[in-house]
């Protein structure tokens, strides 16, 4: 086994405790390379590493960590199946999905499985550490644009899916939740719908809130595949 733990928050103010990061890696180097970026920072705490899902699980399990960054391609168990243990075994830890190619896949398959977000490999160090802020309180970090570029290549051809009942979620939205589902679908942030709405930043905010409740998804990113899936917006062909 190559995973490694570390051993409580010593040292650290406990009113500031760290964000307990798992970094699960095929790679010895990546691995290197991401506590390298984060062990500095006092407001994280590398507290695991691991070379492939199946260990990723069984030390998440022991040391239950905040969040897990997560690579997508792993041998043993990989990163998409990893991610589908954790989000039904600990749902309180959150998992940061990362891939060498960023329109792939295994990253919609990741998100269906329970992933907080994604990122690419090359990521800048303030991104990744921005983006493990932000899937620590619960929040989706892909960034729209490339979240919309990603769904749109998967789904060009997408499995064949049943219809969807007459009292599926989606026909008890109202006409202007529709119109912020599809601009949530096109890249839009909250600040750029409410523009193209003419309604108040705090509008799109409750739209969504209702929007992410009847559709019974978690985030921008599953409301994303929603959308695509449901024949709201469709991918470019050419």
């Amino acid at each position: 086994m190559n995973a490694t733990a570390a051993d409580g928050r010593t040292g650290t103010p406990a009113t500031a405790a760290p964000i307990r990061v798992l970094i699960a890696d095929d790679q010895p180097l990546v691995r290197r390379g991401l506590a390298l970026i984060l062990r500095p920072d006092p407001a994280f705490e590398v507290v695991g590493e691991a070379s492939d899902g199946a260990e990723a699980v069984e030390l998440a399990r022991r040391i239950r960590p905040d969040v897990v960054v997560m690579d997508i391609r792993m041998p043993v168990l990989d990163g998409v199946a990893a991610t589908a243990a954790l989000a039904a075994e600990l749902p309180d830890c959150r998992v940061l999905a990362l891939s060498t190619f960023d329109m792939d896949e295994y990253v919609v398959a990741a998100l269906r499985a329970g992933a907080f977000g994604f990122l690419p490999k090359d990521v800048s160090p303030e991104d990744l550490v921005a983006a493990l802020r932000v899937v620590h309180t619960g929040e989706a970090a892909v960034a729209p644009r490339l979240l919309t570029r990603l769904i749109s290549t998967y789904v060009r051809h997408p499995a064949p899916r049943p219809a969807p009942p007459d009292d599926a979620p989606a026909t008890d939205l109202t006409t202007r939740e529709a119109e912020v589902w599809r601009l949530i679908a096109t890249g839009l942030d909250n600040t750029e719908i409410a523009a193209a709405l003419d309604i108040s930043p705090s509008t799109v905010k409750n739209h969504i809130t209702a929007l992410f409740a009847k559709l019974a998804v978690r985030d921008r990113a599953q409301a994303v595949i929603a959308a695509y899936e449901s024949g709201l917006v469709r991918a470019p062909t050419t």
